[in-house]
């Protein structure tokens, strides 16, 4: 092991000290963006990172404010001013959490136990930001200034939609203008198979929302004679997808191309069903036939019901037939397909199925996001590739990540490649109760990152 790599066990030691314990600190700011009762944590975990920032020897490190809540903004220029420029790209907002889920830990107070620290956070996405800082003093081994020159945007508000994202890029182009950026805020597959992320699949999200009445009313008045809100809407959402799990609406899988060359290795990647069930919580694998489940999560599209409500959830339903019923519906995205054109093929579908005696309501989220594939041939591809290799000593695949980022957003602001990396698991819990992060896999990504700034250094 190289000393630079040596400089790096335990994750982020300096002068003795375990970085994994800086981690711990910063996960116990609530830094909540969905909660308006946490907007002062947010701003304090902004402060937070802004001084990481500087103690990890940034010369610039600043918060940008916005119209909502803050973000980080980082920069170490490198001595060779005609080095490329990376521009990295996470968020240090996290999920609301749910205390009375949590057994193993408490959501703000992070409990490192058996090789992992359980915490909002740990994993979406504060320690994959760490892994950023931590990485620098190992690749910079005796330089005074990294090989290529870093930028850091690390938004506040990733979790509720990257509201103002649009207003950041814009305000700041010049400050953001970079050669390649990285998206840190994706996963890995597990610590045995080292691999990079090359397509990210983007999302549609919306309400849907049906009324049968103008209010609610006792089912021994109308039971029987009146519409049903609740029973209209499943009727939608049986027909929204059919029985293999294909999406139905219209055009849908008109894009829709075959895996392509950023995931030609899938097949050859290892997969353990019991172990990925076990990991993710599922009884079952399901979804649509014909596809692996790697290639249904990276490869082909989906959609789900994320919230269904109907009646009264603080009180017993008393005989009430709700006057609507609602539901919340994530689509996901693979490339090719376009957020916008899947949106309104959601909207002509629903128009098809309408019937008399209801109204509807269609919501369409203002924060959706189209797919993203980094170019196959591009060379900070091979250069994370290389780099990812090197950490686990072996050669690395790719693979896709199944949720979505801003990345396409990110690419046409910049008019710069996107790449991924992430150190989060399946197991990782993400949004879930217990979430955690395998210190194992923050070292790795340490490693991998110090490298990374070397070999994309070579790219001119």
């Amino acid at each position: 092991m190289s000393d630079a790599e040596n400089a790096v066990e335990p994750v982020g030691a300096a002068a003795g000290h375990d970085g994994v314990a800086d981690l711990a600190d910063w996960v116990g700011i609530a830094s909540v963006s969905s909660d308006p009762h946490r907007r002062e944590d947010v701003r304090r975990s902004a402060r937070w990172l802004a001084d990481a920032m500087r103690r990890a020897g940034l010369p610039r490190a600043e918060i940008w404010e916005t119209q909502g809540l803050p973000a980080v903004y980082g920069c170490w220029p490198a001595a060779d001013p005609g080095a490329p420029v990376l521009l990295v790209y996470s968020h240090h907002d996290v999920h609301a959490a749910e205390p009375s889920q949590w057994h193993v830990s408490t959501p703000f107070a992070a409990l490192r136990r058996d090789g992992r620290l359980y915490g909002r956070g740990a994993s979406d996405a504060k320690g994959q930001i760490m892994c950023h800082l931590w990485a620098l003093p190992a690749h910079l081994a005796g330089r005074s200034a990294p090989a290529v020159t870093v930028k850091y945007l690390i938004e506040g508000e990733e979790e509720i939609g990257s509201v103002h994202l649009a207003g950041l890029l814009s305000e700041h182009a010049g400050d953001l203008e970079a050669d390649v950026v990285m998206v840190s805020d994706s996963m890995l597959w597990s610590l045995d198979e080292p691999t990079v992320c090359a397509v990210v699949r983007g999302s549609v999200t919306a309400s849907l929302a049906v009324r049968g009445a103008e209010r609610d009313i006792h089912s021994g008045v109308v039971s029987g004679a009146a519409a049903s809100a609740p029973f209209e809407l499943c009727r939608l959402l049986s027909l929204l997808r059919d029985g293999s799990g294909r999406v139905a609406l219209p055009g849908f899988y008109d894009p829709v191309a075959d895996l392509g060359t950023n995931l030609a290795t899938l097949a050859t990647l290892p997969f353990d069903l019991p172990s990925w069930l076990a990991d993710t919580g599922t009884f079952e694998a399901a979804g649509e036939p014909g596809y692996t489940v790697a290639e249904r999560l990276w490869a082909r599209p989906s959609v789900e019901v994320a919230r269904l409500a109907a009646g009264r959830t603080d009180a017993p339903a008393l005989g009430l037939i709700p006057a609507e019923a609602s539901a919340d519906l994530l689509f996901r995205l693979v490339p090719d397909q376009r957020a916008d054109q899947v949106a309104d093929q959601l909207r002509t579908w629903l128009d098809g199925h309408r019937r008399p005696g209801f109204t509807y309501a269609l919501e369409i989220s203002s924060t959706i996001s189209d797919p993203y594939r980094t170019p196959p041939d591009h060379p900070a591809l091979t250069a994370l590739t290389r780099a990812v290799g090197h950490a686990y000593g072996a050669p690395a695949r790719h693979i896709g990540n199944g949720g979505a980022t801003p990345a396409a957003q990110l690419a046409r602001a910049c008019t710069a490649p996107v790449v991924f990396f992430g150190t989060g698991l399946p197991g990782d819990r993400w949004h879930g109760p217990e979430e955690r992060v395998e210190i194992q896999a923050l070292r790795l990504g340490v490693r991998t990152l110090a490298r990374f700034l070397d070999e994309l250094a070579a790219v001119r």
